[in-house]
């Protein structure tokens, strides 16, 4: 496992399976009896996902500048188990479900630290577009590092 701030060799980037980042639940992100409001668990979505691929030693600011290659939400879905609460430390486990040319796919844990709980599981799906906002190619320096880390994809081969 890879934590947030470590940054993989070439080498290693073969054995992560997933990459865990923590965000504590603030104040504003509750309703009043301190629950953690819904939305909020696809902000923490994206803390997992922009901290995943920061460990795999890409930065996205320069994905954009410097290649003009944008990872756009095209569809996300939230399964919700137990509730967050007001100052609990969560677990986002985040792991690159499937990567293709124009298309990244991720998935999503979100435990509570304290006591390892299951409370959400979701996945996003996101094409890849220019500044123009027109799909494209993802770039093969970043499509090398995404599939090699994505999650084995079944043979749909006939038997």
């Amino acid at each position: 496992m890879i934590h947030a701030g470590e940054r993989l060799d070439s080498q290693d980037m073969s054995m992560i399976e997933y990459h865990d980042a923590t965000v504590r639940v603030r104040y504003a992100e509750t309703d009043q009896m301190g629950v953690a409001y819904h939305a909020n668990y696809l902000v923490w979505f994206e803390v997992g996902r922009v901290e995943l691929i920061r460990a795999l030693g890409i930065e996205y600011t320069r994905m954009e500048k410097e290649d003009d290659c944008h990872i756009v939400v095209a569809d996300a879905h939230c399964r919700y188990q137990q509730s967050a609460r007001y100052d609990e430390v969560l677990r986002i486990r985040t792991r690159i479900a499937e990567s293709r040319n124009r298309i990244v796919k991720f998935s999503y844990e979100v435990f509570r630290d304290a006591d390892g709980k299951l409370l959400a599981t979701g996945e996003t799906t996101h094409i890849i577009c220019g500044t123009n906002g027109r799909p494209k190619l993802l770039p093969a320096k970043y499509q090398s590092v995404f599939k090699s880390v994505a999650a084995p994809q079944p043979d749909r081969s006939e038997p």
